[in-house]
């Protein structure tokens, strides 16, 4: 792994407000890493790359992007919003929508050509969806979005990723996709941040991870990190699922136990700073 940074934020905070979403959060992540962002619902997940991406405003801190401001580093990173987000009925194309993805190297004024189109075909190969180019978005399933999605995100050629929630709502078939291009990325050198919900399948699909819950709890590789007890600072409570036989398997006998099936077994006001804590550093 290049132990060059690819993503520091100092100081971060996000209120709305006086409700603080995002405390105070110091962040170091290596360059080529392949990092989830977990925490219970309300934890500011969304929020902490919302802010990373200069998408929303900061009450303090600072971001850099290889040691850069985002402003200035905008180009060498890529982002895939969750499916949510997006106006699904909007009447265009999914090879359209991949080669959106050039406009930031193209600038305002220059249009897609040869070489776009033919890198956005080339990355729907890669997802496995070149059948599908000519198809309207609306007519496409949950996973199929997800894929273009990500498709998108590819022909952007970035050196950093933020990705929220992309294995939400798609099937088994897609989400093993969806790894194994993560990994290639991160074989490649990219830096891969991914909001994920589902504890079960941290240690198997990442290396890295940021326990957050308003503050970041812990973040670091996934074997110093992700132990009982910083789930249970995240959490709040008795996170019961995790043993360390590697099966995944809880004290129910459930598999493919997530975020949800964690919030039955802890507090369910997670921690949050009182109005009249001290102001952030700056």
């Amino acid at each position: 792994m290049n132990e060059q940074l690819s993503i520091e934020v100092t100081d971060l905070t996000v209120a709305y407000g006086e409700k603080p979403v995002l405390w105070d959060v110091d962040l170091s992540v290596p360059a080529g890493t392949l990092m989830a962002i977990v925490g219970p619902n309300g934890a500011g997940k969304t929020t902490l790359i919302k802010a990373i991406l200069n998408l929303i405003p900061t009450a303090a801190g600072q971001v850099l992007i290889y040691g850069q401001p985002y402003t200035e580093q905008r180009h060498r990173v890529g982002y895939v919003p969750q499916r949510g987000s997006v106006d699904w009925d909007f009447p265009t194309s999914v090879l359209d929508v991949v080669m959106m993805g050039r406009y930031g190297a193209l600038g305002w004024f220059k249009r897609p050509g040869t070489k776009e189109r033919q890198m956005a075909l080339e990355a729907l190969a890669k997802v496995g969806m070149q059948d599908y180019a000519p198809r309207q978005i609306s007519q496409l399933s949950g996973g199929q979005q997800q894929r273009t999605f990500l498709a998108r995100a590819l022909v952007q050629d970035a050196q950093v990723y933020f990705m929220d929630e992309p294995f939400q709502g798609v099937d088994a078939t897609t989400e093993r996709a969806i790894v194994e291009l993560l990994k290639e990325l991160r074989a490649a050198g990219k830096t891969v941040v991914v909001v994920h919900h589902d504890l079960q399948t941290v240690p198997e699909y990442f290396d890295w991870v940021t326990l957050l819950n308003v503050r970041r709890i812990a973040s670091g590789p996934v074997s110093a990190v992700f132990t009982d007890e910083n789930l249970r600072l995240t959490y709040g409570g008795r996170v019961a699922f995790l043993e360390r036989n590697g099966n995944g398997v809880g004290e129910q006998g459930d598999r493919g136990v997530g975020e949800s099936a964690v919030a039955s077994h802890i507090s369910p006001t997670p921690p949050r700073p009182h109005a009249s804590t001290p102001q952030p550093r700056r």
